[in-house]
């Protein structure tokens, strides 16, 4: 996504996760199986593996689905390895684009990865060149509801330690860091407050807006191709999309 106020961006990849659900779970898979494996199967001891329990809940992954993945981490159930890799580069218009994926094969995934920058008018380029671009933080965003106050919910995300509240027609974003994240968003699930997204992210520092046709029609191709990628866990870009 662009920046950590654009609610559209939010709600466009949300949209495309609905759907392909089927393939979403395929790759909650992977994200649960690695969590498991680096750090066992007890989420309270293993915040990366919550963190990623929590993201399939949300995308109502079957719990078989999530017990299945756990088993496949810590060697319970036989499955492919999977290791993680990133691939930075730019799109059209010269759109920072960093490409974060879980593969069994880094052949195939980089083979993949350059053929769609290269069909959709981007160049891949080499590790450190667009991740400068982007900081580490973590995402929380609330939908608008009537029931919400704004100012309760602000004063809470600011007694918490967030970083940075935002707010618009769309609903409620808070900006925590990575440190404070998993204490931040237990808090306000205590509290009561349901995410429309709750993860760690790469947020741009800055956004490049897109005003040629051809240009952000390929910026949108080279997003879904990456998407359909079962090997694609996540796609950070600093295009400043339009609402439309």
């Amino acid at each position: 996504m662009a920046g950590h106020s654009k609610w559209n961006n939010i709600k466009n990849r949300k949209g495309k996760e609905d759907a392909k659900r089927a393939k979403e779970f395929t790759k909650l898979g992977r994200y649960i199986t690695v969590a498991a494996k680096e750090g066992g199967a007890d989420e309270e001891y293993n915040p990366a593996l919550k963190a990623a329990i929590e993201k399939a809940k949300a995308a109502n992954m079957p719990n078989d689905n999530i017990e299945r993945a756990i088993k496949r981490g810590t060697g319970e159930l036989g499955g492919a390895n999977y290791e993680e890799i990133t691939y930075e580069g730019y799109g059209p218009g010269g759109v920072a684009v960093y490409v974060s994926c879980l593969t069994d094969n880094k052949n195939r995934t980089a083979s993949d990865v350059r053929h769609a920058f290269d069909k959709f008018g981007g160049n891949l380029g080499q590790t450190g060149c667009v991740s400068f671009m982007f900081d580490r933080k973590g995402l929380l965003a609330i939908e608008r509801e009537d029931s919400i106050d704004e100012d309760e919910l602000m004063l809470q995300s600011i007694d918490l330690g967030a970083e940075d509240f935002d707010s618009d027609e769309h609903g409620y974003e808070i900006i925590t860091s990575p440190e404070d994240f998993n204490r931040i968003r237990d808090s306000l699930s205590e509290a009561g407050y349901n995410f429309a997204i709750a993860e760690l992210s790469f947020l741009p520092q800055n956004t490049t807006a897109l005003t040629d046709e051809e240009d952000i029609k390929n910026m949108e191709k080279l997003i879904d191709i990456l998407e359909d990628n079962d090997d694609v866990q996540e796609i950070y870009h600093s295009w400043e999309m339009d609402e439309e």
